[in-house]
């Protein structure tokens, strides 16, 4: 049965993403500070389609894993925008559904990816995404507007943090709005590394 997921880093100060974010400065230009854990592992450039990293360690493992599992993607149009100029064809090899005001036709791409542009709200996306992820694991991919639309409508069953070793000071924290009573939290798995910490939870709605 599917779960709905999502699995990003975070500062110890609780930041997702920097400010000013544009196309021309992804995530508000803080992604190196972030997501240095994971730029050292080929499995990350593995799966953008490029070559790099300097090792194929347990946290490369843990990149392929979320991937493997993850059968469709949801995200926000902020997103879809900083990274449609960047991505590499075929990025996702799933579909994906972008929440948007956005009348468009869906953009099918060489290989498995194809892009949905969701006008009706985060329940259309999701119904969708379930029967495209085909028993697999659905995806919440950012920003963090979007992973606290889910959260907050209760929808999240599990989600993985990667936690930088960094203060960024401002931004947009991942968290911010949430209610208190509105979960029963579980920690499921604390994995040390290198460059950041490892933190797995499963939730259930009270």
């Amino acid at each position: 049965m599917s779960k709905i997921i999502f699995d990003c880093a975070i500062s110890l100060d609780g930041y997702f993403a920097g400010e000013n974010r544009s196309p021309d400065n992804p995530m508000g230009g803080v992604a190196g500070e972030l997501h240095q854990w994971m730029f050292k592992q080929k499995a990350f450039w593995k799966h953008i389609k490029m070559e790099g990293g300097e090792e194929y360690g347990p946290d490369s493992k843990l990149i392929d894993d979320v991937f493997a599992r993850t059968g469709s993607y949801i995200m926000g149009k902020r997103m879809f925008e900083e990274g449609e100029v960047h991505w590499a064809e075929d990025l996702y090899e799933a579909d994906v559904y972008v929440l948007t005001h956005e009348k468009r036709e869906p953009w099918v791409q060489k290989g498995s990816t194809t892009f949905y542009f969701i006008n009706d709200g985060i329940e259309s996306a999701l119904e969708k995404a379930k029967y495209s992820a085909q028993g697999k694991d659905i995806r919440i991919q950012g920003g963090a507007d979007t992973i606290q639309q889910f959260l907050k409508a209760g929808l999240v069953d599990e989600f993985m943090i990667h936690i930088a070793p960094v203060f960024l000071g401002s931004g947009v924290r991942l968290f911010d709005g949430m209610d208190k009573d509105q979960y029963d939290i579980n920690i499921e798995e604390v994995i040390p590394a290198e460059l950041t910490t490892h933190l797995r939870y499963s939730l259930t709605k009270k």
